[in-house]
């Protein structure tokens, strides 16, 4: 009889995988043994394996180069990076190996760029397009990097009153682009998005604001749908109405030469996970000729901006069953070393499904159970697996440690948790492991950042140790005593 966690997972999925594959009862991935990594570091703890950033981007600039070569398509392609994904300098210097551009979402983003130009990993040639909600000091950084001579800086015009914003601060001419509201499936709570200007209301607004602007020059036309690209009638709904203002624009606009169709590839959260990447690639550009072609206008440059997909399928976090609390008949609580509403903040916030298997004891039998975090709140667990909202583990032995992975979580979590700083219940942040190849193909490992230890904590709370050695320092004075210091 079939009663191994091993058997289960081949009756069940194709495996093994290419990123996922065992050795005698531990699980490998990308050929590196996890059990071996936690006995070295210890669990729990995080990881990125840097290779997979880059092998995910020249998957997708292959698969564009095809296209365009299989339908003469006239124009370029451009990957960008979306850096809120991850902002963590060992992300961006992977991907910047592989002559990508940038784009951002906040004023301190710029400041990223900047240290990137210092270091020689990006230059002007680089693109760094602009989106987001501009507020005084974005303005600020923008004009700043553009006034330095960075004129393939695009900032993306989310909102009338940023043209004038930016021709005040820039000081000579500028590019632009346009970002489309689209148009939400109706399941969403709101119909139109918050990021953009209406379908029915770009052309119009580039006849006021931008044609006889002799300042601004309009390169791109933004697009982008929260629920990302997908195979279905709604996207390439949403997309074609796209494309016919492309056309509107490009027909009184000689300038615009750039679709930019954002980004939205979803990334594997089950071992059961099936997207044709390569088709959709194919599609959309096949899709954007045609329009094209059909109206007797030249095809854009087409932009990209991953952000989930260049980098999620990187990272990874390794917790360790801590003790078995049966609660009732049916319910069994495995519960893990550390917090998923801490370290995997998107399990809860928007019940995202990560790839989740067992590290070790795959010859072990199996049984169902619920996973908890440390914390005291009712929403810290992960029960939203793959095995149809049940998860499947190697028996509980309190002899026999259990070690479970989460994959493909580099994405967001991070920042979402707030990295280094407070967690909830004061639950500190697991160990941080960097994972690369050397030249020969070996695998390396570097601790980027140890766990939270009490101290860190403390501080951030205000509770600073008190020195028992008398110093200089004055005592504080009063709020009168500094207006009057103030005035005088």
């Amino acid at each position: 009889m079939n009663t191994k966690y091993v058997d289960l997972i081949n009756q069940t999925f194709d495996f093994p995988q290419p990123e996922f594959s065992l050795e005698g009862d531990q699980l490998l991935f990308h050929g590196i043994d996890l059990n071996k990594l936690v006995k070295v570091y210890g669990a729990p703890l995080k990881f990125t394996y840097l290779p997979q950033i880059s092998n995910n981007i020249h998957r997708v600039k292959d698969w564009f180069e095809n296209a365009i070569k299989k339908y003469d398509y006239n124009g370029d392609y451009k990957y960008c990076y979306c850096t809120k994904s991850s902002h963590f300098k060992h992300v961006l210097n992977e991907a910047l190996k592989n002559d990508i551009h940038i784009e951002t979402s906040s004023a301190f983003d710029i400041d990223i760029i900047e240290r990137l130009k210092e270091e020689g990993k990006i230059n002007n040639n680089t693109y760094v397009i602009c989106n987001g909600f501009k507020r005084e000091k974005y303005i600020s950084n923008i004009a700043k990097l553009i006034n330095s001579g960075h004129r393939n800086c695009i900032p993306i015009i989310d909102n009338y009153e940023e043209i004038d914003l930016l021709s005040n601060s820039i000081i000579e001419n500028f590019s632009v682009g346009i970002r489309i509201a689209s148009e939400e499936e109706p399941k969403f709570e709101f119909y139109t998005s918050r990021l953009g200007i209406g379908y029915k209301n770009i052309v119009p607004f580039y006849k006021s604001q931008i044609k006889d602007n002799p300042k601004v020059e309009l390169k791109m036309l933004h697009f982008f749908i929260n629920t990302g690209i997908r195979d279905n009638a709604y996207y390439w709904n949403e997309l074609l109405k796209c494309l016919k203002v492309y056309i509107s624009l490009k027909k009184i606009c000689p300038s615009l030469d750039s679709l930019n169709i954002g980004g939205g590839f979803p990334i594997k959260n089950s071992l059961a996970f099936d997207f044709d990447y390569e088709y959709m690639i194919d599609e959309i550009v096949n899709q954007i000729k045609l329009a094209c072609d059909e109206e007797g206008v030249s095809v854009p440059n087409i932009f990209t901006e991953f952000g989930s997909f260049t980098v999620g399928e990187s990272g990874g976090a390794i917790y360790e069953v801590l003790y078995q609390k049966q609660q009732n008949d049916r319910e069994k609580w495995n519960m893990i070393n550390s917090s998923f509403i801490t370290t995997l903040p998107d399990t809860w916030a928007i019940n995202k499904r990560f790839v989740m298997l067992p590290i070790n004891r795959w010859n072990c039998t199996y049984e169902r159970v619920l996973l908890g975090g440390l914390t005291c709140d009712s929403d810290d667990y992960y029960n939203s697996e793959q095995h149809i909202n049940a998860i499947y583990l190697p028996k509980y032995d309190k002899t026999k440690p259990l070690y479970v992975g989460f994959f493909n979580t580099g994405a967001y979590q991070e920042t979402i948790g707030g990295y280094g700083g407070l967690q909830h219940c004061l639950i500190p942040a697991p160990k941080h492991i960097l994972i690369d190849k050397d030249e020969n193909g070996n695998i390396i490992t570097q601790l980027y950042k140890d766990q939270q230890k009490s101290e860190d904590l403390l501080e951030i709370l205000g509770y600073h140790k008190v020195s028992t050695v008398e110093t200089d320092t004055p005592s504080l004075k009063t709020i009168n005593d500094l207006q009057l210091a103030n005035k005088e």
